[in-house]
């Protein structure tokens, strides 16, 4: 090691705290101009890279793949341990649909598109299938960072699609690439191979899941901070071991954290907290660096192609293939709508349109560019306007925003007793009740009232008001009691 590299090695994590500082600080001014915040990442990993005034050259494609991958386990982790079970029962069925049947159907639609512009058939599908799924960082961060309140079953369906179709997209994209690098026609043993590795994937994180949640019961670790590091092994694990196996790790890492974080499980507020936190430090980082791998001047030759296979994705391929597949589950004309429209772009395709750069098939960096100018076109459009198609298509939800302030209980041991919120609707018998007069159960008590930004202590005479968000301790034998008085506890 020669002197100057501690100093080399301090300018580039000052640099990197500079840019994730100014992304992070600049993310409110990208949510009230209503555009996704991912594409903000994206935006000042391109001005900071080589040709923007930061001039960082770098031009590392097997970097950003492995980060990519990395930050998508963690986001879709973090997705899958926030899907109540509830939520996957009442959306499994459209969201498979969508996130296989719709997956093939949007690549074959954008690779008739891309025909039409001068690809050829082959280039043309694997352009298809790098665009087919939704994104799972988009999408999350959309509907659960912008305090949108859809509907159920759309929202439980736009999420789950996204948490379920990466698998789909990123064999298709694998088997297209192996075939153009190797010059030969696609193999029909792909047909049988897809649902193979899906299955293998499946079970697999299945099983990873309830093993998981012996592992974390059985531990008893001596301290709270190292249960978010065991969790995060399984993560790892989860996409690890059903890849090495030739199944799909994505599909796998977001099932097992699907089983994980439907059971009883220590220290589970802790790791729902610190996943979120990794899941949007890795979506940062990714964002950054996918950013850095851009050359403006090259995005300018294909920005007419781009900006038309965008158009085609968003006014086309993507709502005739959700109106197609919704059509057996009886969704409503608008919320077809809705969900045709809200099919977001974000890392995802940038990310698989790195594999034919690495596999050095022949136009690979002009597919990685055309892709790049598509997500960013798909930002905007539809992007830009999920809030205005929310309330222009009335499928908002009506719930009431979620409470200012949050109560939880961390403990390294299972304990029976939880803390629940509870919003207080004028139309529930509670409404205008005191404290001291509410017929609660001898195990429950009121340790919070939150209304507005202020903050109630709950003494016997104060008075609950419609709007108001009530902390209570309970027990689970408790809760149907409480569903009673209080409706649906607030997640």
């Amino acid at each position: 090691m020669t002197f100057s590299e501690p100093f080399s090695t301090a300018w580039q994590l000052v640099v990197l705290g500079v840019l994730l500082g100014v992304s992070v600080l600049f993310s409110r001014t990208s949510a009230r101009a209503g555009v996704p915040v991912f594409l903000l990442f994206l935006v000042i990993g391109m001005l900071a890279g080589s040709e923007g005034p930061g001039g960082l050259a770098f031009e590392d494609y097997g970097f950003g793949f492995r980060l990519g991958t990395v930050a998508l386990v963690l986001i879709l982790f973090d997705g899958g341990l926030n899907t109540p079970m509830s939520s996957l029962r009442r959306a499994i069925r459209p969201g498979a649909v969508l996130a296989t049947v719709g997956v093939a159907g949007t690549a074959s639609v954008m690779a008739v598109g891309a025909r039409l512009l001068g690809f050829s058939w082959t280039e043309a599908f694997l352009l298809g299938a790098v665009v087919s799924s939704t994104d799972a960082a988009a999408v999350f961060s959309v509907l659960r960072g912008s305090g949108l309140r859809l509907k159920p079953r759309v929202a439980d369906t736009l999420e789950i699609e996204s948490g379920l179709n990466d698998p789909m997209a990123v064999l298709l994209t694998m088997a297209l690439t192996h075939s153009l690098a190797d010059g030969r026609p696609l193999e029909p043993s792909v047909l049988f191979e897809l649902p193979l590795q899906l299955a293998i994937g499946g079970v697999l994180g299945v099983g990873i899941g309830f093993a998981s949640r012996f592992v974390l019961r059985w531990s008893r670790l001596p301290a709270g901070g190292l249960y978010p590091v065991l969790s995060l092994a399984i993560a790892f694990l989860a996409f690890g071991l059903p890849t090495l196996v030739h199944g799909s790790g994505f599909l796998a890492v977001y099932l097992a954290a699907v089983v994980l974080g439907n059971g009883e499980i220590p220290y589970r507020s802790g790791l729902v907290r610190f996943h979120d936190t990794a899941a949007w430090c890795g979506q940062v980082t990714m964002f950054l660096v996918l950013g850095l791998l851009v050359f403006p001047s090259r995005l300018l030759e294909v920005a007419w192609v781009g900006l038309t296979l965008g158009l085609v994705l968003a006014f086309v391929a993507r709502p005739l293939v959700v109106f197609l597949s919704l059509l057996p589950f009886g969704f409503r004309p608008r919320e077809v709508l809705f969900v045709g429209w809200v099919g977001l772009r974000g890392a995802v395709p940038i990310i698989l349109a790195i594999f034919p750069v690495l596999a050095g098939v022949s136009g690979g960096e002009r597919l990685f560019d055309v892709v790049f100018f598509m997500v960013v076109a798909t930002a905007l459009v539809p992007g830009a306007t999920v809030a205005w198609a929310t309330r222009k298509l009335g499928v908002a939800s009506g719930e009431p925003p979620p409470s200012q302030a949050v109560l939880e209980i961390n403990s390294t041991q299972l304990l029976n007793g939880d803390v629940l919120s509870y919003h207080v609707d004028e139309a529930l018998p509670v409404a205008g009740v005191s404290i001291a007069d509410l017929p609660l159960p001898p195990g429950v008590s009121v340790l919070l009232i939150v209304r507005g930004a202020e903050l109630v202590t709950p003494r016997g005479e104060v008075e609950l008001q419609s709007g108001d968000h009530v902390h209570l301790f309970c027990r689970r034998e408790d809760r149907p009691l409480l569903s009673l008085l209080f409706g649906r506890a607030e997640e």
